[in-house]
């Protein structure tokens, strides 16, 4: 991790005034289709809650590469999934139908995040990250994969 993880970063201009109204409307809705089948484009990070416990299912931008999963920070590295995620240092990532552990939760930039990220996203998804002003990702380490929901463990 570099010095740049540590610094709390924050959603962009557009996403704080176009992306977060819309989500706190469409959250719940595409909560219950993200990382299905047929409705990849969503993915879902199931995480525990860091004070509560509590298990909780966020709507996200993820793509698995391999062994490694990437999600941008549309709502930057301060909001409660990441928070979540990073305090228990583990989630369930479901992309395409599959549930996927992933663990060691990293802030990548931009620069460093390159190489992954054109590798993992295609060049449209590429320039509609530019363009929402996504400044960081989470890069996490999958672990392993199941087409059957992981009970989840605090």
């Amino acid at each position: 991790m570099n010095s740049a993880a540590i610094d709390a970063i924050g959603p962009s201009l557009i996403v704080r005034l176009v992306v977060s109204p819309l989500s706190k409307l469409l959250n719940p809705a595409v909560a219950k289709l993200a990382g299905r089948r047929f409705f990849a484009m969503v993915a879902a990070i199931h995480h525990v809650g860091r004070r509560s416990g509590k298990s909780y299912v966020t709507p996200v931008n993820a793509r698995v590469n391999g062994d490694i999963a990437v999600v941008p920070l549309t709502f930057g590295n301060q909001s409660d999934w990441v928070r979540n995620v990073r305090g228990a240092r583990y989630c369930w990532i479901r992309v395409n139908g599959n549930y996927h552990h992933a663990v060691r939760p990293q802030f990548v930039n931009w620069a460093d995040a390159k190489p992954l990220v054109r590798a993992t996203f295609n060049p449209l998804q590429r320039i509609a990250l530019r363009s929402l002003g996504i400044k960081q990702f989470m890069r996490l380490d999958v672990t392993s994969s199941t087409d059957q929901k992981p009970l989840p463990t605090a």
